[in-house]
């Protein structure tokens, strides 16, 4: 958890969760910068790893989407709890992964009181099939889920198989991977994936305040992957797709970005009443 350093004895304040992203943990750049900010802004905020990343228990590496939500269902439950919190006001903000279950968990439960996902997506099987477009690659990347299949079927045991058959990541950008960050998944976790849809619910969380924020060519997930939650969501939502910044938006200090984030938070959830 983080405090702000003004908040006095008794105050409460409205409180944001940073969700991190696929295998990675509360260690992430993408994860801390905007953790920081948010508490310098005046916010409650908390960073956790989900179960199977960084510290948590749980099998390491095995990430299950709806696990997660409930994971942050748990984490709201224990803000809501804490003395420093306004209960009714607690947001959620997350990129990549992060984004998708922080979308999907307010399309469910109507305790978040605003989401903010940046680099989002909201059809497994669409964002895998963009991710892997040519059809050499499809072809390996859908065998393999049959190959899991089977191999659990076969051994009982999970097939493993590298992050970056699951979600491809250029060279550039893996240095913003955080220590820790999980190598190698079951193929179960693919599945997982590829059968969540945050975008089958994004329209529930209307009259809450929705800020979809993405890379106009983002080099991990593509910008059609918000464009459509934006389409099926209710208001009020706002969309920004910004250039001269990739996938780990929050983890760039790029100011356009940060001001958009601001400029909307002062608006629709603002740290002070």
């Amino acid at each position: 958890m983080h405090l702000p350093d003004d908040l006095e004895d008794g105050e409460q304040r409205p409180a944001i969760i940073v969700l991190h992203g696929f295998g990675s943990n509360s260690s992430a750049g993408n994860t801390v910068g905007p953790s920081r900010m948010l508490c310098d802004w005046g916010y409650v905020v908390l960073r956790f790893d989900m179960r199977g990343c960084g510290d948590s228990d749980g099998e390491f590496g095995r990430i299950i989407c709806l696990d997660q939500v409930e994971d942050t269902q748990h984490a709201l439950t224990y803000l809501e709890a804490q003395p420093e919190v306004q209960g009714e006001r607690i947001g959620l903000l997350g990129s990549s992964f992060g984004a998708a279950v922080s979308l999907y968990t307010a399309g469910i439960d109507e305790r978040p009181a605003a989401v903010v996902a940046s680099g989002a997506w909201g059809n497994g099987e669409t964002k895998f099939r963009a991710q892997h477009s040519k059809p050499e690659a499809w072809a390996k990347f859908a065998g393999m889920l049959v190959a899991g299949a089977a191999h659990k079927k076969r051994t009982g045991e999970s097939l493993m198989v590298s992050r970056y058959d699951i979600v491809p990541i250029p060279e550039h950008l893996r240095g913003h991977l955080a220590n820790k960050s999980v190598m190698e998944f079951p193929a179960e976790t693919a599945q997982s994936m590829f059968d969540f849809r945050a975008e089958d619910v994004v329209g529930q969380i209307a009259p809450r305040p929705l800020l979809l924020m993405h890379a106009s060519e983002d080099s991990v997930c593509p910008c059609s992957q918000s464009i459509e939650l934006f389409r099926r969501a209710g208001q009020p939502a706002d969309l920004h797709l910004l250039a001269e910044v990739d996938h780990f938006m929050f983890a760039e200090d790029n100011v356009r970005a940060i001001e958009i984030f601001s400029s909307w938070l002062k608006r629709y959830f603002p740290a002070a009443g």
